[in-house]
């Protein structure tokens, strides 16, 4: 069993056991599922979010495996994210409280809860006008760069997301934002894995989903080309080289993504 308790939750559940008192937490429910609970609490006027994994079991694990997916199997994917990230300076989530029992994964007990980002708007819905009106252009480029750059560390770093979409980019709100002044966070790490070095193959994943999320913002080309140098951190003459496979590929699995969208809504 390993427990991690920072304030107020250390001083909150002194001696207590922490995961009879996670249990407990209430608040607005994002997701309950059977082996995973996600909620906003609130704690002396501030927020958390608070996800609760109880084991899926071997059959939902062997059914995910035969599916060609990795299950989610507790809170510890996306602490280690985090770690990485914040190791990396990479803007995140941070951790505030932490919790595994159990050895058997399938029935392993986990909990995790940072602190809730706010006030913030996500990418998704800051650039939802950006068709009808378009931002200022010094602006657009300086969100483009740092979400390059972002992501970019974040791979480098040994770290690919899973969910990668811009949704899950978080702008803050509390102060004005500029070209030359905000700040982005990256969020939602559940399913994130974290090794020593990033493979191609959920490199690539991620930055499909990232074009795919894309798509119906109005970009231009020479956005797009803007966001390969930032993330490459290369020449763009010898991006369109050496890369070049990875390009079409990209169009090719962004645009089945966008097919499956048109069919069947925003059920991923």
């Amino acid at each position: 069993m390993k427990v991690m308790l920072h304030e107020p939750f250390k001083s909150l559940w002194a001696g207590r056991d922490a995961f009879v008192e996670v249990e407990a937490l209430q608040g607005q429910v994002y997701r309950e599922l059977e082996g995973r609970r996600t909620l906003r609490t609130e704690l002396a006027g501030r927020g958390y979010f608070v996800k609760i994994h109880r084991g899926i079991g071997w059959g939902e694990i062997g059914k995910n495996l035969l599916g060609v997916k990795l299950p989610v199997l507790g809170a510890t994917q996306e602490l280690l994210a985090i770690e990485r990230l914040t190791a990396v300076g990479v803007p995140t989530m941070t951790a505030v409280a932490y919790g595994r029992r159990g050895r058997n994964p399938a029935q392993q007990h986990s909990f995790i809860i940072t602190e809730e980002l706010a006030p913030t708007v996500d990418l998704e819905v800051f650039s939802s006008s950006w068709v009808s009106e378009p931002p200022p252009v010094r602006l657009k480029r300086a969100l483009i760069d740092r979400v390059a750059e972002m992501v970019g560390a974040m791979h480098r770093a040994g770290v690919n997301h899973r969910d990668c979409y811009i949704c899950h980019f978080l702008l803050h709100t509390d102060r004005p934002i500029s070209a030359d002044d905000f700040k982005l966070s990256v969020i939602d790490l559940h399913r994130a894995q974290t090794r020593k070095s990033t493979p191609t193959r959920w490199r690539n994943k991620d930055l499909a989903a990232l074009y795919f999320s894309v798509l119906e913002i109005g970009l231009t080309q020479r956005d797009r080309l803007r966001f390969l140098r930032g993330y490459f951190r290369r020449p763009l003459r010898q991006i369109l080289r050496d890369e070049v496979e990875l390009l079409l590929w990209l169009e090719r699995k962004a645009g089945k993504l966008y097919a499956r969208k048109q069919r069947y809504g925003d059920a991923l």
